[in-house]
């Protein structure tokens, strides 16, 4: 016998949760591409995802993952043998840098571990080093998925503008994006990028890429027909915006979940995250009261993405509390993705619990009152994690 069946909830740092209307919005027909109702659905799509990452800057749309916006970006910004700085938190940042060494760009990198934001002064020295001005663009995540390390876009800013560096500022907002408080004009971005299948409710398969006239007027020998931007910012006809044919259905979707953002409000959704992330890291904190080995991964509370939560629970009792949780409660929590190490390869001893996008205090309290059981059901040591969470919870 299980208790998991009924309503699944998959509690993985995306696809996140599909809200009910954005499902519904997307149930329909195949709609005429050439003209009408779906021209008029997009062109008020744009507004509302430049105020979505605060912008009055530009914005173009691929059928493309995270990992696609990553090359969009690295295409328009960089031509070959160009050099970028990236910043590492964790996985993201890693395979980001990958992606632009593939491409023929010119890697430096600093990693600064999987459990601390960015050193700024490792930044500000690396910048100061570069007496030529070799570094086209400094690439960053704000919040990393894997090891969820949250970066000070605005502090990196001040940092460049210190140095006096013309490098331009690229932020990945992937995992952030809706869900943590994020002003790209504000805090000094040049460009951002995201996707669909977090924050902005909606299945994978559309990327975004938000860029000022400084990213646009880059000449970049790496752009190619699909990636190229212009054409997509520009657009006279409904096909230039996708390069071809448009992701309809998932257009349908991703105009409900706008909606549905801007009925509850920026501040109200960045507030709501606060509270969940707290609640989740109030439990971690109390289960490993009682035993060391359960951690959060990131000890600086600023450092902290309001997204998804990253925790040590040691090898093997995290990989062994996932599958009790999934076979016995249908809860679904994220692998510990890029948390491996030498002696621990697979990342055995990590999980991830997001709280990101369509989620509310019940399903965040459901999901950490299910952990707390699995914990007991697998004789696993810990304290009272979930008595704390409804502390936070209830304010």
């Amino acid at each position: 016998m299980s208790l998991a069946h009924g309503h699944p909830y998959l509690a993985i740092p995306g696809p996140s949760v599909i809200p009910d209307r954005v499902q519904r919005a997307m149930h329909r027909g195949s709609p005429n591409i050439y003209d009408g109702p779906l021209h008029d659905m997009v062109a008020g799509l744009w507004p509302d995802l430049k105020a979505l990452a605060g912008t009055q800057g530009h914005v173009a749309g691929y059928i493309a993952n995270g990992h696609g916006v990553w090359e969009a970006a690295n295409a328009n910004l960089f031509s070959r043998g160009d050099r970028a700085l990236v910043l590492a938190c964790g996985q993201f940042g890693l395979s980001w840098a990958n992606h632009a060494r593939g491409m023929g760009i010119d890697v430096a990198m600093l990693d600064f571990g999987r459990h601390a934001a960015p050193d700024l002064n490792r930044v500000e020295a690396a910048l100061r080093a570069d007496k030529g001005y070799a570094i086209k663009a400094v690439l960053a995540t704000h919040v990393d998925t894997s090891s969820t390390v949250k970066t000070d876009v605005a502090a990196l800013r001040g940092v460049l503008d210190a140095v006096g560096h013309p490098a331009l500022l690229a932020i990945d907002c992937i995992a952030s994006l809706g869900c943590d408080e994020y002003h790209m004009d504000a805090w000094g971005a040049d460009v951002t990028v995201a996707a669909s299948q977090k924050g902005l409710m909606t299945p994978p398969g559309m990327g975004f890429v938000w860029f000022n006239d400084r990213a646009k007027a880059v000449q970049a020998d790496l752009r190619t027909p699909y990636w190229n931007w212009n054409p997509r910012c520009e657009a006279t006809e409904f096909w230039q915006l996708w390069c071809g044919t448009a992701p309809t259905h998932h257009l349908y979707g991703l105009r409900e979940a706008l909606d549905m953002i801007a009925e509850e409000g920026l501040p109200a959704i960045w507030a709501r995250h606060r509270r969940l992330a707290a609640a989740v890291w109030a439990a971690v904190e109390g289960w490993g009261a009682g035993n060391a080995a359960i951690a959060l991964n990131v000890a600086d509370v600023a450092a902290r993405g309001c997204s998804v939560t990253s925790a040590r629970f040691g090898a093997p009792d995290a990989t062994r509390l996932r599958a009790w949780v999934e076979r016995e409660a249908g809860v679904t929590l994220g692998i510990g993705l890029g948390m491996g190490t030498e002696a621990d390869p697979q990342a055995d001893g990590w999980l991830r619990i997001a709280h990101m996008g369509h989620v509310n205090a019940h399903m965040t309290l459901g999901a950490l009152a299910v952990i707390e059981a699995g914990l007991a059901a697998l004789g696993i040591a810990h304290g009272p994690g979930l008595a704390a969470a409804t502390q936070v919870v209830a304010g």
